[in-house]
């Protein structure tokens, strides 16, 4: 009620930011539509796919039926002319394809695959088996795991996400090697994956009968992620990092559990460790620095990263177990964090 000889000013409301998915029939894609269909300061207006065109998402991503009226589109960059910011969710080695055209349509793209993680054409060619058709982005492009790089993605109009091995072991040795209380070579990851760390995919095994209580290795010691993991701490470093890393995948549908030993320069406690990890990311809303040891299941569906510090003194390791959600702080919810920070939006927003 206003009061008498006074009008009450309309609120303006500012229009929802127009969103586009490409590749939205995957987990990625999905985790993206999820995230953001309960957010009404934007609104996804394109859902693009390779395959599934003119299906309903909730055809596919079933837990949106009643969510989303949306019907997958053709994978036509035309058909995202209006959109503010655009997510690529599709497989590594594809998104550089399009991103000279989708450059020019979007003002925002954030491209949650591998093709501009690295930062030569090299380690691409020798990681990824093919040759990168825009070389001359790499190295330019700001790698988008804000609690160490936050202030390269401002005014950025193409950031890459991190992987989401990558994501966990880096946020698990950066305020080591940083601080130096570790060595920078010698440093050991065993990394474990859900099922959906694969994608969308027919391999037979993959197949429930196969990995059901099943566990194995792969890709050891060629794994694309090696050189992803190094190269972002050598810049957190300032020297070169030598990691050996070695991924299993295990029979859950989501989350990544890494334990890394890395040798440590000095006698260093496990409060002094603590206390370094908890400084270093103080006032980070999505870090969680545990007393005890993380479990998957208490980052499920989030987008924190949890964190647990030991030092062993008989062995001379420092002992670093991370845990995370593949599909959302190794995905999509680290891509909406970066969204939100490229737009202005509190960090938090639709992730909390």
């Amino acid at each position: 009620m206003s009061l008498p000889g006074h009008t009450l000013a309309p609120v303006s409301v500012p229009d929802p930011v127009p969103v586009g998915v490409v590749g939205a029939s995957g987990y990625a894609g999905g985790e993206l539509l999820r995230l953001l269909s309960s957010r009404p300061d934007v609104t996804v207006t394109r859902a693009l796919a390779r395959s599934r065109a003119g299906e309903p998402v909730a055809s596919v991503h079933r837990g949106l039926a009643g969510v989303t009226a949306l019907a997958f589109e053709p994978l036509e960059l035309g058909r995202l002319d209006g959109v503010r910011v655009a997510f690529v969710a599709l497989p590594s080695g594809e998104s550089m394809a399009i991103m000279p055209e989708l450059r020019e349509r979007v003002p925002t793209v954030i491209d949650l695959g591998g093709d501009f993680r690295l930062p030569n054409g090299d380690l691409f060619r020798t990681f990824y088996k093919k040759e990168h058709s825009t070389p001359s982005l790499l190295g330019h492009v700001p790698y988008g795991l804000p609690e160490l790089f936050r202030q390269s993605l401002h005014g950025a109009s193409l950031v890459s996400n991190p992987g989401c091995y990558p994501t966990a072991a880096i946020l698990a040795l950066a305020p080591a090697l940083r601080a130096g209380i570790i060595s920078p070579t010698g440093i050991a990851v065993t990394a474990l994956s859900g099922v959906s760390g694969a994608g969308r995919s027919s391999d037979e095994a993959l197949s429930f009968s196969e990995m059901n209580e099943n566990v194995r290795a792969y890709r050891i010691g060629t794994h694309q992620h090696v050189p992803e993991i190094e190269t972002v701490l050598e810049r957190v470093a300032m020297t070169r990092v030598s990691v050996s890393f070695v991924p299993h995948i295990i029979p859950v549908t989501r989350g990544i559990y890494c334990t890394v030993h890395a040798p440590l320069t000095g006698n260093v406690s496990t409060d002094d460790a603590r206390d370094l990890y908890r400084s270093a990311y103080r006032g980070e809303p999505f870090v969680r620095i545990r007393e005890s040891v993380p479990e998957l299941a208490h980052v499920s569906h989030t987008n924190f990263c949890d964190i647990f510090v030991a030092s062993d003194p008989r062995s001379g390791q420092l002992i670093v177990i991370s845990a995370i959600d593949n599909l959302v702080k190794g995905a999509a919810g680290q891509a909406i964090q970066n969204m939100n920070i490229l737009l202005g939006i509190p960090e938090v927003t639709g992730l909390l």
